[in-house]
């Protein structure tokens, strides 16, 4: 289980992994200040000009065969200090993932969109994932694909996203493992991934005494639900691995159920793909994601309204 859901089974407490805890009448606030700060004056960021997104609206980065390289360790501990901000900045997970893949030889723009990556942690430096009390408990989730985003090999990237009630307790950005011919593929294999995620999320609630069944999986695809819901092996799906296909069978079974979102609300978009500011802000609530101040805290510690 995410241990952002087992912390919310735990009593009071400032830190925990390094994430800091602030617990109120209303909720759970977690997020990384403290560390987000380090790290911006580690590597001389602390003062740099703020921007509204991560990482530039369709950037497609590559291996820039013929760019200026840059100091492989100090982009690797950039990378790496990133990495760890994900735990409570899902609005990170894309772009540090998509930077980690140029360690071995980064150049001058992979450079470029690490720094941006700071400029934009210096302007949300409170941000962090809220956990409202008294929430429902349903499990739902979102998966989402970007086809062929990777502009080296191919492959598209998958995100999934699961909440409980409001709550986003575990997300993902990944690219996949072999390239997809169409769109359709690359939406099913993203689907089979948090299904995946899914199935073990619900082995471990039981522990708690949670029983969930029929749980709904959104997606933006409905050739993608078609293929997951028809048994018949169509000639277009028959050259996908195999290991994809236990979703259906957990569609059969009932465990899930499959459901088509509008791309609007595709909540999981956010982990596939750079964003335009209105698209990416719009999200970032939806998320859960806020950004509160530590005087804000104070104030909600104190029962006051927010």
């Amino acid at each position: 289980m995410s241990s952002k859901f087992q912390m919310s089974m735990m009593g009071q407490m400032s830190f925990f992994l390094g994430l800091q805890v602030s617990q109120s009448p209303r909720g759970i606030f977690i997020n990384q200040a403290k560390y987000a700060l380090e790290t911006l004056k580690k590597y001389g960021m602390d003062l740099s000009d703020p921007v509204d997104t991560p990482m530039v609206d369709r950037l497609k980065l590559d291996e820039d065969l013929m760019g200026i390289p840059v100091n492989q360790t100090r982009f690797r501990g950039m990378v790496g200090s990133l990495m760890y901000l994900t735990a409570s900045r899902p609005d990170l997970v894309f772009v540090v993932c998509m930077c980690a893949r140029y360690q071995a030889k980064p150049t001058k723009k992979h450079f470029e969109a690490i720094k941006r990556v700071f400029q934009y942690l210096k302007g949300t430096i409170n941000m962090g994932l809220w956990y409202p009390k008294d929430n429902a408990m349903s499990l739902t989730a979102y998966a989402d694909a970007d086809h062929a985003g990777c502009q080296d090999s191919r492959r598209s990237t998958s995100g999934s996203a699961q909440f409980l009630g409001d709550r986003l307790v575990s997300w993902s950005s990944k690219k996949q493992r072999s390239t997809a011919i169409s769109t359709t593929e690359a939406e099913y294999i993203a689907m089979s991934g948090c299904c995946a995620q899914i199935l073990w999320m619900r082995s471990q609630l039981k522990d708690y005494g949670f029983d969930f069944n029929k749980i709904p999986l959104y997606c933006d695809n409905k050739s993608a639900i078609a293929l997951c819901c028809n048994n018949v092996q169509h000639s277009r799906s028959k050259h996908i691995d195999i290991r994809h296909h236990f979703i259906r069978e957990q569609v059969e079974n009932r465990v899930v159920e499959l459901y088509f979102v509008e791309t609007n609300y595709q909540l999981a978009d956010i982990l596939t793909k750079a964003l335009p500011r209105e698209r990416f802000e719009f999200l970032l609530p939806r998320l859960g994601m806020k950004s509160l101040t530590p005087e804000t805290l104070r104030r909600l510690q104190e029962g006051e309204d927010e």
